[in-house]
């Protein structure tokens, strides 16, 4: 299992298409649990519904954590996404 903060920068935060894409990419691993812990909500990162009912604003910080088959590359590539605002 590991684990990694990162800030959001969305001006809109996770809204429905960041979200649909975080969940996109984590369904591509399905061995690996993918959590996003929030506002001392946990959620479910194979579920967009989960992550935009969680209300992830900009500038909160999300702790990922990562546990199963290839939780490193899972995490460098979720990390990547949020450093890249979601390419908005």
């Amino acid at each position: 299992m590991i684990t990694k903060t990162v800030t959001v920068s969305n001006e809109q935060g996770l809204h429905m298409r960041p979200a649909g894409a975080l969940a996109k990419v984590v369904k591509e691993y399905p061995d690996c649990e993918v959590i996003l812990n929030v506002n001392d909500k946990s959620v479910n990162a194979k579920s967009p519904m989960q992550i935009m009912a969680a209300c992830i604003k900009k500038g909160s910080y999300v702790k990922i954590t990562c546990n199963g088959a290839e939780e490193e590359m899972v995490l460098d590539k979720i990390v990547a996404m949020f450093e890249d605002g979601f390419g908005e």
